[in-house]
């Protein structure tokens, strides 16, 4: 049997502990859902989750347990679990197979001390909301339970590779640690503080352009919280998902969530551990990966990747007539013709008038949330993308697009940051892949599987994107904003260039108004950072 691995069990006082027993499943377990709050103080949680270092149960206590109203809770003790019988969903739901009704129920739930190699198994399924802890506001450099903060799968710990992982491990983090104060040294020299900003305002801009270009040396290792809100259906599926992966980190993860979710809605995922339900799911999925590991190993096992691979953006896959099936879905809901009449009479239109049709569609948008209808769903694209990973684990969380990708491995090279060379770092910066390199290697002989813990951020992965033009809209018009990380803005603005020149759908991109093809900006965030705080209470 597997070993378990260790987390780090946090530590509160009595009178904390009586507190959070209102309202976590847990004080000391890694994951745990949030019960008997409002919802918008679980999702105001959750979205000041993603910028801090704390734990979920550390920040309600630290930022928002002053602020409620706690009478009446002091009975409450959310940790012992549901104490009453479901009778009726066990009835609708478990007897009668009714899935929709596990629709109608969902659980906010904290996923602590997760790798960033597990954190992508966790934001796999579309019917999820997920806020996941930003490697640009937060440094993991600070330490917990007084190590670094990366994961100690205890085969690995308990091999002759042991000492050799966390020594390499260690040095990767206290490169980025190093890394992370000078860059911040440097950008200060290169972006003196503007005289109407604040020193909060351009501590946390000038912090966020650093983390951003040291990020890359993070190990996959490295680990992460991530907040999630879904509906038992959802957990269900993922679940089934998570206990047939090959990872086993994920698979212990799963029996985790198990265990707090059957204390908030067991009758939703009662089906994960039958063996004739999700136990014969899990098996059936386990059973087809094995078997197209061996075909593919097969059949093109010649054809493994040579060298560096340079970072892309392809389109593969588009629909040449795109543009016109698109002006037909667009007026479909107003006219009684068929649709295959209705292309005809499109296909006959002057450019013109398909343009006027498109014109009036999609309107005047003043800022990207204004978003055309479900007309631009007609057409998509596929792209093949090689990026390095931290730009690839921020493309991967949207949601309403079909998304592969390939194994993790050192293979394709790694993207050093024009900003480290600039700063005259590089030569740091390119230990940390050497070592990164190396690990991953001898990782690779005893535990492939898990021999992606080992690779840097920096380092890139080949992956495959498909969406429709509407997603296109929002995913590249949000990822191109001046505020994004250089290297996802990149992808969007050659996506979008894509559209226009290879696939031919130029009005389509005209749609696209909103997607910024500047350069690097000076400090990315300094406008976002200015408009928060505009927005903060004054204080007296």
């Amino acid at each position: 049997m597997t070993a378990a691995p260790t987390y780090v069990a946090e530590q509160f006082t009595e009178d904390e502990a009586t507190v959070l027993r209102r309202y976590f499943t847990n004080l000391d377990g890694p994951v745990f859902a949030l019960v008997n709050l409002p919802e918008v103080v679980k999702g105001a949680l959750f979205a000041r989750y993603s910028r801090s270092s704390k734990s979920l149960r550390r920040l309600f206590l630290d930022e928002f347990v002053g602020e409620l109203d706690t009478t009446g809770d002091e009975g409450v003790d959310a940790t012992v679990g549901l104490a009453r019988a479901e009778s009726l969903y066990d009835r609708v739901f478990f007897e009668y197979g009714d899935d929709s009704v596990a629709q109608l129920g969902g659980v906010h739930l904290a996923c602590e001390q997760a790798s960033n190699l597990l954190t992508k198994v966790l934001e796999w399924g579309r019917l999820m909301s997920y806020l996941e802890q930003s490697t640009r506001y937060i440094p993991y450099d600070e330490r917990l339970g007084g190590r670094f903060r990366y994961h100690r799968d205890p085969e690995i710990l308990g091999s002759h590779l042991g000492a050799r992982y966390v020594g390499d491990m260690d040095q990767m983090f206290e490169i980025y640690s190093g890394l992370a104060l000078d860059m911040q040294e440097h950008f200060r020299d290169r972006h003196p503080k503007g005289e109407s900003d604040s020193d909060f305002v351009y501590r946390q801009a000038i912090r966020a352009k650093a983390f951003d270009a040291v990020r890359g040396v993070l190990p996959a290792a490295s680990l992460s919280n991530v907040g999630i809100y879904a509906s038992g259906q959802a957990y269900e599926m993922l679940l089934v998902r998570m206990r047939s992966h090959p990872l086993p980190e994920a698979r212990h993860y799963a029996d985790l969530m198990l265990a707090e979710l059957r204390k908030v809605v067991p009758s939703f995922v009662k089906r994960v551990d039958l063996p004739d339900r999700g136990v014969a799911g899990s098996e059936y999925l386990r059973a087809t990966h094995d078997a197209m590991e061996s075909v593919a190993y097969e059949l093109l096992s010649g054809d493994g990747v040579d060298g560096p691979t340079d970072a892309s953006v392809q389109l593969v896959d588009f629909d040449p007539e795109g543009e016109l099936k698109v002006v037909a879905a667009m007026l479909y809901p107003y006219t009684g013709l068929p649709e295959s009449r209705l292309i005809e009479r499109v296909r006959s239109m002057s450019v013109e008038d398909r343009l006027s049709v498109m014109r009036a569609y999609v309107g005047e948008r003043t800022n990207r949330r204004h978003k055309p209808g479900r007309a631009l769903e007609r057409t998509d694209y596929r792209f093949d993308v090689v990026s390095d990973y931290g730009a690839f684990r921020d493309l991967q969380r949207h949601r309403l697009m079909t998304i592969e990708w390939q194994e993790l491995t050192p293979a394709h090279g790694a993207t050093r940051p024009t900003a480290i060379d600039e700063a005259g770092m590089s030569g740091r910066f390119d230990e940390a892949m050497d070592r990164s390199a190396s690990l991953w290697a001898v990782l690779a002989e005893r535990f492939p599987e898990r021999a992606a813990y080992a690779v840097s951020l920096a380092y890139r992965i080949r992956y495959a994107m498909q969406f429709n033009a509407r997603e296109a809209m929002h995913l590249i018009e949000l990822r191109t904003s001046i505020q994004g990380h250089p290297s996802y803005r990149t992808i969007g603005q050659q996506m979008h260039h894509l559209i226009a020149e290879r696939a031919g759908h130029r009005a389509i991109a005209e749609m696209m108004r909103f997607v910024d093809h500047s350069g690097e900006a000076d400090l990315e965030r300094i406008a976002a950072e200015r408009r928060a705080e505009s927005r903060r209470p004054a204080t007296t």
